[in-house]
């Protein structure tokens, strides 16, 4: 059982190595409930990684991840630890679902199939219930029309409006959102901003990684600022980017304006 004052995500002095490259040098992190927490900083700083190690997409080597205030338990140490227990494994990125930089649906499937794969092949409801649902949000993210239509007939900017609906559908404990608007030109980018701000304003516990920085300020309750797989600073956006306090904060902030 959980309460409300548990966290969804709570991850400490995460390690994360491929092969001799630490991406990850001892991260602290916590997902409040109903929080938005935004995860900045330069290529290479380990923002996606720290993410994808969250939904135990990628393994990591040393630290403690917790769901929910469940422990995720591992077998082996350092580069052979794996996660000991499939059927946690399954359960915890069933309640974190994550909307990709590149969308991910699946092009043989119409935008409707692609909302509804994975709670029919994975929760295994029954089709009536989550067809009902799956028409619903893309409603709410505004591209009901197009639920017959195949993602190559969508513009960039709707099929990561139907990779937010999917992943919606799974009706997660949290959305990670891995830099969505990155691989979209500005008007379209809108399109997803406008989602994403309506899901915060929700009380969506939401993990955003992302390179927009009005964004991040607009919807975060917390901002992280990594750098060279360490927490450089943190804290709430009026402060990181009214007042930051540090160098490399600074001159990040500054290169992003420029």
């Amino acid at each position: 059982m959980t309460n409300d004052e548990t966290p969804v995500i709570s991850i400490s002095n995460l390690h994360k190595s491929y092969g001799n490259l630490e991406v990850l040098k001892g991260v602290d992190m916590t997902a409040p409930r109903g929080h938005v927490v935004s995860l900045i900083g330069s290529s290479g700083s380990g923002k996606s990684t720290l993410l994808r190690c969250c939904n135990l997409l990628e393994d990591s080597q040393d630290g403690e991840i917790r769901f929910e205030g469940e422990p995720v338990r591992w077998r082996g140490h350092g580069l052979h630890r794996h996660p000991a227990d499939k059927g946690q494994v399954i359960r915890i990125r069933s309640n974190l679902s994550m909307v990709f930089q590149q969308f991910n649906l699946w092009a043989h499937m119409t935008i409707l199939q692609n909302v509804m794969e994975a709670p029919l092949t994975v929760l295994h409801q029954s089709r009536e219930e989550v067809e009902t649902r799956a028409r619903e949000l893309l409603d709410k993210v505004g591209i009901a029309e197009k639920a017959d239509a195949y993602p190559a007939m969508l513009s960039g900017g709707q099929q990561q409006r139907a990779a937010i609906a999917r992943a919606l559908c799974m009706e997660p404990r949290a959305l990670l959102f891995d830099e969505p608007t990155s691989a979209l030109d500005p008007e379209l980018e809108q399109e997803v901003v406008r989602v994403i701000k309506a899901l915060a304003e929700e009380g969506r516990t939401m993990l955003l990684v992302t390179h927009d920085m009005r964004l991040a300020a607009d919807v975060s309750d917390h901002v992280v600022f990594l750098h060279q797989g360490r927490i450089e600073e943190e804290g709430p956006p009026d402060a990181l980017f009214g007042n930051p306090q540090t160098q490399r904060l600074r001159g990040f902030l500054r290169a992003t304006e420029a």
